[in-house]
């Protein structure tokens, strides 16, 4: 049998499924559609977030002013993400606490740890969004496939009570409908949950590499809250 005889076969048993096959299927193809948007789109904010994070990075450590580094992503129009934001954050509250009087070093660096814990939860959540919809997706389409597999059985078997002799002629395009449904659900489960994976294992790096920044940056700030005022 040709290709093109395979796929009008497939797409006749598709099209004879009953409506609740259907209506799985459509369910899951949904489901699947919006699995590799995501995909997609979180491919792309992750690998952009590690350049973003290099780069910026090489620019940090090479910076002799942190102020002047801090007046350019203010300069920007667009808002700061990633590794940035979290500079942004703590540098601005630790500069606006340290033109205040009667505040010590250690106020100091507590309220620039918190602007940049604040800052690294925005950011995880960015990171993070989605996650949970590919987890969803990779979990449960298997099992809505099954049903629809089960349906369309249970739906073949009732139709054999009106025959007067049941053969595999008789009940194999039935089931073999109702199979289309579980390949639909593999189909949708599978690269959402390699993709969650691989995601998740991305996010974890970055999150590592965030708390590594900031805790560096802690210690210059540190040095810097110790220093006399001008």
């Amino acid at each position: 049998m040709n290709s093109s005889v395979t796929e009008f076969s497939i797409v006749s048993m598709v099209l004879n499924a009953s409506f609740v096959v259907k209506l799985v299927m459509a369910i899951l193809m949904a489901a699947s559609i919006s699995s590799w948007a995501i995909i997609l789109k979180k491919r792309s904010m992750i690998v952009g977030t590690r350049r973003q994070a290099e780069a910026f990075e090489a620019t940090f450590w090479a910076s002799a002013d942190l102020g002047a580094l801090f007046r350019s992503l203010e300069a920007r129009k667009e808002p700061t993400v990633g590794m940035e934001s979290l500079f942004e954050a703590g540098f601005r509250e630790f500069s606006r606490l340290r033109k205040q009087a009667g505040i010590d070093a250690a106020q100091l660096m507590e309220g620039a740890g918190r602007a940049m814990k604040a800052a690294r939860l925005r950011e995880m959540e960015r990171l993070e969004a989605n996650l949970e919809m590919l987890a969803t997706v990779g979990s449960i389409s298997p099992y809505v496939g099954l049903f629809g597999t089960v349906w369309g059985i249970m739906h073949a078997f009732i139709g054999l009570g009106n025959v007067q002799q049941a053969t595999l002629q008789a009940v194999a395009p039935a089931i073999a409908e109702a199979l289309i449904a579980t390949a639909i659900g593999l189909f949708a489960a599978i690269p959402a949950v390699v993709a969650y994976n691989r995601f998740s294992d991305q996010v974890f790096r970055l999150e590592n590499r965030l708390d590594t920044f900031a805790e560096e940056f802690s210690t210059i700030l540190q040095r810097h809250a110790a220093a006399p005022r001008g």
